[in-house]
């Protein structure tokens, strides 16, 4: 395959709608959040994922496991903790059956906050996708968007 290989450029084409869809909803997003919550995507994303912790078996995230639902370094993952710690929305403890293990939770306030967002999340990312759908190279993503039926 030579780097004008009809299907390495078709890729690269797919691949950078993709990109382009993605940023469009994430700036979208973005602008909701900060404008109505105070809140940027990622924060959003922590707190929606760690809110969606529960007591049971396997029921609480390790900080990896978190790094990966918010698609974050660990050390990203970390500061953005210590960010939404300091602003009394997380608050970290240690696992009681491995004192190795941290666990973060999210505070009343952390849970009031994203309830709150939540709303303003969906109705931007529903706004966003609409904008794409718009546009005939970003519409085929959007339709598969869509179809995805991917639990919480």
């Amino acid at each position: 395959m030579t780097a004008t290989d009809p299907a390495l450029t078709a890729l690269a084409q797919g691949w950078c709608a993709l990109s382009a869809l993605h940023g469009r909803i994430e700036a979208h997003i973005e602008r909701a959040l900060q404008a109505g919550h105070d809140l940027s995507v990622r924060e959003y994303s922590l707190l929606d994922v760690l809110s969606r912790q529960h007591d049971g078996e396997g029921g609480h995230l390790q900080m990896k496991q978190v790094a990966d639902a918010v698609v974050l370094s660990q050390s990203a993952t970390t500061r953005l903790v210590t960010r939404l710690e300091d602003r009394g929305l997380l608050e970290r403890y240690l696992c009681p059956t491995d004192r190795r293990g941290i666990y973060t939770n999210v505070t009343p306030a952390g849970l009031r906050l994203v309830d709150e967002a939540r709303p303003t999340n969906d109705a931007a990312l529903r706004e966003a996708l609409d904008e794409a759908s718009k546009n005939a190279e970003l519409a085929p993503l959007v339709r598969a968007v869509e179809s995805l039926n991917v639990p919480a």
